[in-house]
């Protein structure tokens, strides 16, 4: 399964006519609008990216609709693969000890390079 969000622009004259048509299908589900910005955020689900193209393509298609754009995608075989890079990760040592201080933990603003005092 896939899931991703779509910002679809719309002049702010038409947003709410517009989302009452979203409304109506069942490809996609209404998140949340700006209707001084004519924005609106929907999901959309399918069985693969394929599918969920096919989808942001109907609402591209829908009245009053200036751009549809995919923001986001997500598939669920990426949280696995996520699960399974972190758990082959090194995590540091001192993250395990119980005497560590939060307030001993300096961040310097950048992941990749990891300064600590431990």
């Amino acid at each position: 399964m896939t899931l991703s969000s779509i910002l679809i622009q719309a002049m702010p004259e038409n947003i709410l006519k517009l989302i009452e048509q979203i409304k109506n299908v069942d490809f996609c589900e209404y998140h949340l609008h700006d209707e001084s910005k004519g924005s609106i955020i929907v999901t959309v689900e399918g069985k693969n990216t394929g599918e969920e193209m096919q989808k942001l393509g109907e609402i591209q298609k829908m009245d009053y609709v200036i751009s549809a754009e995919m923001i986001y995608a997500y598939h669920e075989d990426e949280l696995e693969q996520m699960r399974e890079n972190l758990e082959v990760s090194s995590i540091p040592n001192w993250l395990n000890k119980d005497d560590v201080d939060a307030k001993d933990i300096v961040y310097h603003g950048d992941l990749k390079r990891r300064k600590s005092n431990f």
